[in-house]
């Protein structure tokens, strides 16, 4: 929050335009680097005693969906040019005229 707080004040201050970007299904985009397994659903008909699910992408919710969603976002910015900021790792900078 410390962030936010400072980049809003920075753009109060020297007029800079600010843009908001929401994504609803952003987490269904992160790919897994590990095996991960859940129980599968009651409402499939075909399910047997005991039967798993194996997961190829995060889903909302897992603690690896947030990781995983990050680590696709920071390369992609990253291989566009922006840098990553020491202090705030969240915080990625671009300066264009």
């Amino acid at each position: 929050m410390v962030t936010i707080r400072l980049l809003l004040s920075l753009a109060s201050i020297y007029n800079w335009e600010l843009k908001l970007l929401n994504i609803n299904n952003v987490f269904l985009h992160g790919e897994l680097k590990e095996d991960l397994y859940m129980v599968a659903p009651s409402r499939l008909t075909s399910i047997k005693p005991r039967q798993v699910c194996k997961l190829k992408k995060a889903l909302y919710g897992f603690k690896q969906a947030n990781r995983e969603w990050f680590a696709k976002l920071s390369s992609l910015l990253l291989s566009v040019g922006y840098t990553q900021s020491m202090n705030d790792h969240s915080l990625f900078i671009n300066s264009s005229k």
